[in-house]
């Protein structure tokens, strides 16, 4: 084994270190914005039966 192949392989380890944290960053992205979605409609939800529940009195 020479020095070049142990850069080769430092550089490949290096990609691959890279491409799971863009991964995971992608993950954590598409799950907050699942979350934001749902607080929203939530939020959207009861500010609907707030007005009704004024509505009716």
């Amino acid at each position: 084994m020479n020095v070049d192949d142990v850069v080769q392989e430092r550089i490949a380890a290096a990609r691959a270190r890279i491409q799971a944290a863009k991964r995971r960053r992608e993950e954590l992205s598409a799950a907050r914005r699942r979350g934001l979605a749902a607080r929203h409609a939530a939020k959207l939800r009861h500010l609907a039966q707030r007005q009704d529940d004024e509505e009716t009195r």
